[in-house]
Order: structure tokens, then C-alpha cells, then sequence
């Protein structure tokens, strides 16, 4: 059973004292999301429940205040373990809930105080919820990364005279002419990265109906050695997207150094969770 803005106050499924709701997905309202409500758990094994508002449905599952409170979220961020383990809980969620409808899925740790305030939200955004909703049905999301990483093309370069290091008064302009030529082979490797880049775009730009340019990543964040030059994500409808992936993935021509990664489908978080935050008001998320 949905809990909707007239469920009573103290309704065992409104979220207790010291919990507030956290927020998955946002769909239609109806059988599929209230089906799944029942057989996922959510965050931590809590269970899932359908939060409904506006003809529209959020799955929502209680988590602790004190943990997603300004403070505690922070904690939770800078947990890497905690915080793959939220994300993972999230994404599962959002895939299982995309598998059986279109939905538009939430920021991670998007929460609001109660379910009250979840279905007051979903009342005042439903206009634009559902107009994103039509946009995004029958699409998914893939996206498209390209790496340069000029050691590897380096290493893989065969060894030449310059690398022979001689001694005396020669090994200066020796050395100098050793960093110039590779400085221009990484400059080398980067144009190759943004010449695939540009290549992948001009393919994907022929099918998709939507693209988003994500900062690249860095860190602990990028999947593969090297510099991730590009970070981008293309809405594509769903019976074009296993065409589009081999395309995409075809694209790397084996260039040392340069590499493509392509993902998906997903559901599309790069077109919704944007449009979906900056329409909330006052009474969250927090």
C-alpha cells in the first residue's frame, strides 16, 4: 500500500522517531513500483515502500537522522567503504526499478524529513516529472570515456639512439633533446585521445537524442591508467543501444596509449538527477 500526504501521522510506514526517508527513484504511480516496494530491500536491508504524490511514486526506505544528518552524510563521505556500500544499495534499487518502468533516478543520499514531505514534493514537481518522464521512456543511458596515458605509449615505443645516455659534455644537450621528444610524444598521445573523442561524438551524435559532458575523472574515480580527457553520456533509445555500444567500442584503433571505455545501458541518471535536484524546494532533499 502506497503511503501517500493523507497517511495518518505515527503510520508504522512513515518513517520513525530519529529516521528520515530516503529517496531512490521517482516513477508513475502503479503496480510496478508498488510490486517492487515489496521484494527489494533498501539501504541497509531496510525495507523499501512506495511514496506517492501527484500520480507519481517515490520508493522510499527509512534511514537513521543522525547518519544523513549535514553532519553524519559528511562522515559517510569521506568513508570510501561506507559510501561504496550506499552507492551500491542506490544503484540497485534504481536498476530493478528501471528494469520494470521508466523512472527518473535521485541523487545519492537525496532525503527528506518524513514521507510527508516526500509526497508534498512530488505534488509540487509533478508537471515537470512527468514531462521528463515521457522524454526519457524507452531510453537508456551509455556512457563514453577516452584515456590518454602517454607512459604506456612510452614503453611501448621501440628504444632509439636517444635513449642512450652518453657522458661527458654531450649529456646535457643529450638529455634536453630526450625531454623534448617526449614531450612532443605526449603531446602526440593527447591530440590522438581528442581526435577518438571527437570521432565518438560525431557517431553516438547520429542516435542519441540527448548528451551530457561530465567533468573527467580523476583519482581513486577513473576506472583506467592514464588522464581521462573525456567524460560524456548519451540518452539513446533503448533497441539502438547495443548497436551504438559495439560502434563506440570499435572505435579504438589499438593507438598505444589511447583507450575508449564504454558503459551501459544505464538508467538515465545524467538526464534526470539534474532536472530532478534543482526542481526541489524548500523541505528538502537535505
Amino acid at each position: 500500500m502506497s503511503t501517500g500526504p493523507n497517511t495518518p501521522a505515527g503510520a508504522p510506514d512513515a518513517g520513525g522517531a530519529g529516521e528520515m526517508s530516503y529517496v531512490y527513484a521517482v516513477g508513475r504511480e502503479g503496480p510496478a513500483l508498488d510490486g517492487l516496494a515489496t521484494r527489494l530491500p533498501g539501504l541497509d536491508g531496510r525495507p523499501l515502500r512506495p511514496v506517492v504524490g501527484g500520480g507519481l511514486c517515490a520508493l522510499v526506505s527509512s534511514v537513521s537522522a543522525d547518519a544523513f544528518s549535514e553532519q553524519g552524510l559528511t562522515a559517510q563521505m569521506e568513508d570510501l567503504d561506507r559510501l561504496e556500500a550506499v552507492a551500491r544499495a542506490h544503484h540497485a534499487v534504481v536498476d530493478a526499478a528501471f528494469a520494470e518502468t521508466a523512472v527518473l533516478p535521485m541523487r545519492l543520499a537525496t532525503v527528506y524529513l518524513d514521507d510527508f514531505r516526500v509526497a508534498a514534493m512530488l505534488a509540487r514537481q509533478r508537471s515537470d516529472f512527468q514531462e521528463l518522464l515521457g522524454r526519457l521512456e524507452g531510453h537508456v543511458e551509455l556512457g563514453v570515456k577516452v584515456y590518454a596515458d602517454p607512459r604506456e605509449a612510452a614503453a611501448a615505443a621501440p628504444a632509439g639512439p636517444s635513449a642512450v645516455t652518453p657522458s661527458g659534455a654531450g649529456a646535457g644537450r643529450a638529455y634536453l633533446r630526450r625531454r623534448q621528444a617526449q614531450q612532443r610524444d605526449s603531446q602526440d598521445v593527447y591530440q590522438a585521445a581528442s581526435d577518438l573523442a571527437a570521432r565518438a561524438a560525431g557517431l553516438a551524435e547520429g542516435v542519441a537524442s540527448s548528451r551530457a559532458v561530465h567533468r573527467p575523472q580523476q583519482g581513486q574515480l577513473a576506472a583506467r591508467a592514464g588522464v581521462n580527457v573525456t567524460n560524456e553520456a548519451y540518452l539513446v533509445p533503448r533497441e539502438d543501444a547495443a548497436g551504438l555500444h559495439r560502434e563506440l567500442a570499435a572505435l579504438a584503433d589499438g593507438a598505444p596509449g589511447v583507450s575508449i571505455e564504454v558503459t551501459g545501458p544505464w538508467a538515465p541518471y545524467s538526464f534526470a538527477t539534474a532536472m530532478v535536484a534543482e526542481g526541489v524546494d524548500g523541505g528538502g532533499p537535505r
